[in-house]
Protein backbone atom coordinates (compact mmCIF):
# COMPACT_ATOMS: atom_id res chain seq x y z
CA UNK A 1 0.00 0.00 0.00
CA UNK A 2 1.16 3.37 -0.62
CA UNK A 3 2.61 5.27 2.56
CA UNK A 4 1.74 8.31 2.03
CA UNK A 5 -1.69 9.89 0.23
CA UNK A 6 -0.91 13.87 -1.50
CA UNK A 7 -3.00 16.17 -1.64
CA UNK A 8 -1.78 19.68 -3.23
CA UNK A 9 0.98 20.02 -1.52
CA UNK A 10 0.68 18.80 1.65
CA UNK A 11 1.37 15.31 2.13
CA UNK A 12 0.04 12.83 5.14
CA UNK A 13 2.46 9.83 6.36
CA UNK A 14 1.00 6.80 7.55
CA UNK A 15 4.39 5.59 9.42
CA UNK A 16 7.06 7.81 10.58
CA UNK A 17 9.22 10.45 8.43
CA UNK A 18 12.89 9.26 7.52
CA UNK A 19 15.37 12.34 6.99
CA UNK A 20 18.42 11.19 5.15
CA UNK A 21 18.96 8.14 2.72
CA UNK A 22 22.53 7.12 4.04
CA UNK A 23 23.19 4.00 5.76
CA UNK A 24 21.07 4.81 9.20
CA UNK A 25 17.94 5.84 7.33
CA UNK A 26 18.16 3.19 4.73
CA UNK A 27 18.23 0.73 7.60
CA UNK A 28 15.20 2.14 9.99
CA UNK A 29 13.35 1.95 6.61
CA UNK A 30 14.34 -1.66 6.28
CA UNK A 31 13.46 -2.54 9.83
CA UNK A 32 10.13 -0.92 10.14
CA UNK A 33 9.06 -2.56 6.72
CA UNK A 34 9.98 -5.66 8.63
CA UNK A 35 7.52 -5.16 11.12
CA UNK A 36 5.05 -3.43 9.05
CA UNK A 37 5.32 -0.04 9.47
CA UNK A 38 5.36 2.37 6.24
CA UNK A 39 7.55 5.13 6.24
CA UNK A 40 9.12 7.64 3.83
CA UNK A 41 12.73 9.27 3.51
CA UNK A 42 13.33 12.75 1.88
CA UNK A 43 16.80 12.71 0.99
CA UNK A 44 18.10 15.59 -0.57
CA UNK A 45 20.48 14.70 -3.16
CA UNK A 46 19.50 12.50 -6.00
CA UNK A 47 20.95 9.17 -4.79
CA UNK A 48 21.24 6.49 -1.21
CA UNK A 49 24.28 6.98 0.32
CA UNK A 50 25.34 10.35 -1.44
CA UNK A 51 27.88 10.92 1.04
CA UNK A 52 29.57 8.13 0.03
CA UNK A 53 28.80 8.70 -3.72
CA UNK A 54 29.95 12.03 -4.18
CA UNK A 55 31.93 12.96 -1.57
CA UNK A 56 34.68 10.23 -1.27
CA UNK A 57 37.69 9.55 -2.58
CA UNK A 58 38.27 6.96 -4.90
CA UNK A 59 40.62 4.40 -2.62
CA UNK A 60 38.23 4.59 0.17
CA UNK A 61 37.31 1.44 1.99
CA UNK A 62 35.59 0.30 5.37
CA UNK A 63 38.27 1.15 7.94
CA UNK A 64 36.33 -1.73 9.96
CA UNK A 65 35.61 -5.38 8.78
CA UNK A 66 32.51 -5.86 7.30
CA UNK A 67 30.64 -7.90 9.65
CA UNK A 68 31.10 -4.90 11.93
CA UNK A 69 29.62 -2.43 9.24
CA UNK A 70 26.88 -4.86 7.38
CA UNK A 71 22.51 -3.16 8.15
CA UNK A 72 20.19 -5.26 9.50
CA UNK A 73 18.74 -8.30 8.06
CA UNK A 74 21.23 -8.76 5.73
CA UNK A 75 25.16 -10.01 5.41
CA UNK A 76 27.62 -8.42 2.76
CA UNK A 77 28.30 -10.92 -0.18
CA UNK A 78 30.38 -13.72 0.76
CA UNK A 79 32.37 -12.57 -2.13
CA UNK A 80 33.69 -9.51 -0.87
CA UNK A 81 36.93 -9.05 0.71
CA UNK A 82 37.27 -8.17 4.76
CA UNK A 83 37.40 -4.61 4.00
CA UNK A 84 35.34 -3.67 1.30
CA UNK A 85 36.03 -0.88 -1.31
CA UNK A 86 33.84 1.98 -1.69
CA UNK A 87 32.58 0.84 -4.86
CA UNK A 88 31.42 -2.38 -3.15
CA UNK A 89 29.90 -0.38 -0.33
CA UNK A 90 27.63 1.48 -2.74
CA UNK A 91 26.72 -1.52 -4.32
CA UNK A 92 25.71 -3.44 -1.13
CA UNK A 93 23.47 -0.07 -0.46
CA UNK A 94 21.58 -0.16 -3.77
CA UNK A 95 21.01 -4.28 -3.33
CA UNK A 96 19.85 -3.59 0.57
CA UNK A 97 17.57 -1.10 -0.76
CA UNK A 98 16.18 -3.09 -3.55
CA UNK A 99 15.61 -6.31 -1.11
CA UNK A 100 13.29 -4.37 1.20
CA UNK A 101 11.27 -2.47 -1.49
CA UNK A 102 12.73 0.90 -0.33
CA UNK A 103 12.34 4.17 -2.65
CA UNK A 104 13.32 7.35 -0.77
CA UNK A 105 11.74 10.84 -2.35
CA UNK A 106 15.23 12.38 -4.10
CA UNK A 107 16.00 16.03 -4.39
CA UNK A 108 13.92 17.12 -1.23
CA UNK A 109 15.85 19.24 1.33
CA UNK A 110 14.45 19.56 4.63
CA UNK A 111 14.10 23.36 5.67
CA UNK A 112 11.98 22.93 9.16
CA UNK A 113 10.69 20.21 10.91
CA UNK A 114 8.10 21.63 13.70
CA UNK A 115 6.32 19.47 16.34
CA UNK A 116 2.90 20.73 17.20
CA UNK A 117 2.41 20.06 20.82
CA UNK A 118 -1.57 19.70 20.57
CA UNK A 119 -2.08 17.49 17.51
CA UNK A 120 1.03 15.66 18.42
CA UNK A 121 1.95 16.08 14.83
CA UNK A 122 5.49 16.60 12.63
CA UNK A 123 5.35 19.17 10.05
CA UNK A 124 7.99 18.43 8.03
CA UNK A 125 8.85 21.80 5.22
CA UNK A 126 10.98 20.78 1.56
CA UNK A 127 12.51 23.30 -0.31
CA UNK A 128 11.95 21.79 -3.60
CA UNK A 129 8.32 22.64 -4.67
CA UNK A 130 7.19 23.53 -0.93
CA UNK A 131 6.12 20.34 0.42
CA UNK A 132 4.75 20.04 3.81
CA UNK A 133 4.25 16.33 5.19
CA UNK A 134 2.87 15.70 8.25
CA UNK A 135 3.22 12.23 10.75
CA UNK A 136 3.17 11.81 14.39
CA UNK A 137 6.85 10.64 13.80
CA UNK A 138 9.88 11.61 12.43
CA UNK A 139 13.40 10.41 12.70
CA UNK A 140 16.74 12.05 11.70
CA UNK A 141 18.92 10.13 10.00
CA UNK A 142 21.33 12.77 8.27
CA UNK A 143 24.52 11.82 10.05
CA UNK A 144 27.38 13.67 11.18
CA UNK A 145 30.09 13.78 8.33
CA UNK A 146 27.56 15.68 6.24
CA UNK A 147 28.94 18.97 5.99
CA UNK A 148 32.95 19.95 5.61
CA UNK A 149 34.50 21.50 8.33
CA UNK A 150 37.11 23.78 6.48
CA UNK A 151 38.86 25.99 9.34
CA UNK A 152 40.54 29.30 9.20
CA UNK A 153 44.13 29.16 9.41
CA UNK A 154 45.95 32.51 9.60
CA UNK A 155 48.33 33.24 6.29
CA UNK A 156 46.28 30.59 4.12
CA UNK A 157 45.41 33.90 2.11
CA UNK A 158 48.31 34.26 0.89
CA UNK A 159 48.94 30.74 -0.82
CA UNK A 160 48.13 30.88 -4.05
CA UNK A 161 47.64 26.81 -4.75
CA UNK A 162 44.96 25.10 -4.47
CA UNK A 163 43.32 24.57 -0.92
CA UNK A 164 41.24 21.07 -1.35
CA UNK A 165 38.85 19.76 1.22
CA UNK A 166 39.07 15.85 1.55
CA UNK A 167 35.26 15.23 0.57
CA UNK A 168 36.70 17.02 -2.95
CA UNK A 169 39.60 14.74 -3.08
CA UNK A 170 39.44 12.32 -5.90
CA UNK A 171 42.52 10.75 -6.75
CA UNK A 172 46.70 11.85 -5.94
CA UNK A 173 47.05 11.12 -10.31
CA UNK A 174 46.77 14.62 -10.26
CA UNK A 175 49.33 15.79 -8.00
CA UNK A 176 52.42 13.56 -9.55
CA UNK A 177 55.55 15.43 -8.37
CA UNK A 178 53.76 17.95 -6.47
CA UNK A 179 54.42 18.79 -3.01
CA UNK A 180 51.42 18.58 -1.04
CA UNK A 181 50.72 19.57 2.69
CA UNK A 182 48.15 17.33 4.12
CA UNK A 183 46.65 18.50 7.48
CA UNK A 184 45.09 16.55 9.98
CA UNK A 185 46.09 12.97 10.61
CA UNK A 186 42.95 10.78 11.09
CA UNK A 187 41.61 8.12 8.68
CA UNK A 188 41.15 10.17 6.00
CA UNK A 189 44.51 12.58 6.38
CA UNK A 190 46.44 8.71 6.59
CA UNK A 191 44.54 7.29 3.75
CA UNK A 192 45.22 10.47 1.19
CA UNK A 193 48.85 10.59 2.04
CA UNK A 194 48.96 6.96 1.14
CA UNK A 195 47.18 7.69 -1.86
CA UNK A 196 49.48 10.91 -2.57
CA UNK A 197 52.58 8.35 -2.03
CA UNK A 198 51.41 5.88 -4.13
CA UNK A 199 51.03 8.46 -7.23
CA UNK A 200 54.44 9.45 -7.01
CA UNK A 201 53.30 12.73 -4.84
CA UNK A 202 55.39 14.38 -1.76
CA UNK A 203 52.83 14.63 0.81
CA UNK A 204 53.77 16.44 4.27
CA UNK A 205 51.73 15.60 6.90
CA UNK A 206 50.83 18.41 9.95
CA UNK A 207 48.63 17.36 13.25
CA UNK A 208 47.97 19.94 16.24
CA UNK A 209 49.37 17.75 18.27
CA UNK A 210 52.23 15.09 18.70
CA UNK A 211 50.80 11.82 17.91
CA UNK A 212 52.16 7.93 18.00
CA UNK A 213 51.95 5.88 15.51
CA UNK A 214 50.69 3.29 17.81
CA UNK A 215 47.54 5.07 17.22
CA UNK A 216 47.41 3.88 13.46
CA UNK A 217 47.34 0.11 14.39
CA UNK A 218 43.62 0.07 15.30
CA UNK A 219 42.63 1.29 12.11
CA UNK A 220 44.79 0.73 9.14
CA UNK A 221 46.79 -2.66 8.51
CA UNK A 222 50.25 -2.83 9.14
CA UNK A 223 51.26 -3.16 5.57
CA UNK A 224 49.80 -0.46 5.08
CA UNK A 225 51.11 2.02 8.09
CA UNK A 226 54.55 0.96 7.01
CA UNK A 227 54.44 2.02 3.58
CA UNK A 228 53.20 5.49 4.85
CA UNK A 229 55.98 5.91 7.28
CA UNK A 230 58.45 4.86 4.70
CA UNK A 231 57.82 6.58 1.77
CA UNK A 232 56.18 10.17 3.66
CA UNK A 233 58.17 13.44 4.55
CA UNK A 234 56.96 14.14 7.47
CA UNK A 235 56.69 18.38 8.51
CA UNK A 236 58.02 18.64 11.96
CA UNK A 237 57.35 22.04 13.93
CA UNK A 238 57.97 22.09 17.21
CA UNK A 239 57.71 18.71 18.19
CA UNK A 240 58.42 15.54 16.40
CA UNK A 241 54.99 13.97 14.77
CA UNK A 242 56.02 10.60 15.43
CA UNK A 243 57.69 9.02 18.83
CA UNK A 244 60.74 7.02 17.81
CA UNK A 245 60.46 4.47 20.03
CA UNK A 246 57.02 3.61 18.76
CA UNK A 247 57.90 3.88 14.89
CA UNK A 248 60.45 1.29 15.84
CA UNK A 249 58.13 -0.99 17.28
CA UNK A 250 56.17 -0.83 14.34
CA UNK A 251 58.91 -1.49 11.66
CA UNK A 252 59.62 -4.26 13.54
CA UNK A 253 55.88 -5.43 13.89
CA UNK A 254 55.12 -5.36 10.13
CA UNK A 255 57.99 -6.50 9.01
CA UNK A 256 57.18 -10.00 10.83
CA UNK A 257 53.88 -9.63 9.08
CA UNK A 258 54.73 -8.82 5.50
Amino acid sequence: MDPFKEKAKCVWIHGPIIVGAGPSGIAVAACLSEQGVPSLILERSDCIASLWQNRTYDRLKLHLPKHFCELPMMSFPQTFPKYPTKHQFISYMETYADHFDIHPRFNQTVLSAEFDSTSQIWMVRTKEGDFQYFSPWLIVATGENAEPVFPTIHGMEHFHGPVVHTSDYKSGSQYKNKKVLVIGCGNSGMEVSLDLCRHNAMPHLVARNSVSSLFFLSNFNCVAIFDIIKNMRFNVADASLIDVSCTNFLFNTCSNSR
